[in-house]
């Protein structure tokens, strides 16, 4: 009878703790470890290694993230990477995976999972999209094949270890990536925050801490230099994921094959020449992300006086305000004739409106001679340098300095 009771308890034991004993919040910050290198194998070798092929990994990192994706969350390399790169290549269209513009952000942020999970049944876009991914034999035979034996030994694993409340530790395992990557990268990264860079598509930086997401937080400078190993590019943006890439290159298991490019100058130039065009247009999101704050220095010199019109509302300037950082090829008829009305009240938001305008389409005259272009960046700066306007002024400096 002693021996039956001593063996129920120990049952009982297991069951509530498992074989390692941890407590309620060593089980907790297991957890969030176990996330956190399920995020860093996503951001790492899923987005920029495979789908991106913005650094080389070794071997062992890359078998290694590939059995941990396979472990915790089902994930086949070919399926992830070829609907992120056909997100890319049909961004905010009807036939994107995952756009919130075109399937509503409550679909995506909610149904996430079920949506990238459908379209890994397009054999078109695996086809199209999935070269280049791992075809050796333990892709083929174990993780393709058998995709989800992984997240069911990771069930017993947990249970094992923690007893009933690996049931718990599971779940999250299991919920972790449908929220954070197919909800909110997917979802909220495409519907609110705030943009270095006004690029062609509706990506957004969430948040400057790239952290609990691997860095992909930083989601419009993702989507403007896609294929950059770093997804940072202000000062006081962290991106984790970088930190562990930098960190796997010093020990020679990683090489980054590609970064956003980054603008270099050559002070006291007089005039602007070839090398100062390559740069521009090598370098037009910066040049675009920098005009758009001397447009705001403008706002802010010619607002008070715009404040005196009586017939100018307060929430007239305010979304006069934001319609002016917009790209102007993306305004409505609506939101252009609002520009028009306060253009009437300031010639000098109406000229840095214009000469934006003029300035980008430098780099989309692609039937232009070298010389031709030259010559309109140069006519440009004159004209901006004659305009009387200090901001535009001290830009056109700036801009004649790219080299």
């Amino acid at each position: 009878m002693n021996l039956f009771s001593v063996t129920l308890q120990d049952v009982l034991g297991f069951l509530s703790s498992g074989i390692t004993g941890f407590s309620n919040w060593q089980v907790f910050f297991y957890t969030l470890a176990v996330t956190h290198i399920t995020i860093a194998s996503v951001t790492i070798y899923l987005h920029r290694h495979q789908a991106h092929r913005a650094l080389d990994l070794h071997a062992l990192p890359s078998h290694f993230f590939r059995f941990w994706l396979w472990l915790t969350t089902a994930q086949v390399t070919k399926e992830w990477a070829a609907i992120h790169r056909k997100h890319h290549a049909k961004c905010e269209t009807e036939e994107d995976p995952h756009s919130p513009v075109t399937r509503g952000i409550r679909k995506v942020l909610l149904e996430g999972a079920e949506l990238y999970k459908a379209e890994s049944k397009n054999l078109e876009t695996l086809a199209k999209y999935g070269h280049g991914t791992p075809t050796d034999w333990i892709e083929r035979n174990l993780y393709t094949r058998f995709s989800f034996a992984g997240v069911i030994s990771l069930l017993f694993i947990n249970v094992a270890l923690f007893g009933v409340l690996g049931l718990t530790v599971w779940a999250v395992q299991m919920m972790w990536i449908p929220v954070m990557a197919a909800g909110i990268i997917n979802g909220i990264g495409h519907w609110w925050g705030y943009r270095n860079y006004d690029c062609a598509d509706a990506a957004t930086n969430i948040i400057p801490f790239g952290i609990l997401i691997g860095g992909e937080e930083l989601h419009n400078n993702h989507h403007t230099f896609a294929t950059s190993a770093r997804l940072s590019s202000k000062w006081y943006e962290i991106d984790i994921g970088w930190c562990y890439i930098r960190g796997l290159e010093m020990l020679g298991l990683a090489k980054v094959k590609k970064l956003a490019p980054a603008p270099r100058f050559e002070m006291g130039k007089v005039e602007a020449d070839l090398e100062t065009l390559q740069s521009v247009i090598a370098n037009r999101y910066d040049v675009m992300a920098k005009y758009a704050k001397s447009l705001k220095r403008t706002w802010r010199d010619e607002v008070e006086t715009l404040k005196t019109k009586a017939e100018l509302e307060k929430r007239f300037l305010k979304s006069s305000r934001k319609l002016l950082q917009r790209e102007p090829g993306k305004l409505e008829a609506p939101q252009k004739q609002q520009l028009v009305e306060l253009f009437q009240h300031s010639k000098a938001l109406e000229t840095m409106h214009q000469m934006r305008v003029e300035l980008a389409a430098i780099w989309e005259r692609s039937h232009f001679t070298r010389d031709q272009l030259l010559q309109q960046l140069q006519d440009w700066c004159a004209r901006a340098e004659a305009s009387g306007i200090k901001s535009l002024q001290e830009f056109s400096m700036r801009l004649r300095s790219y080299a």
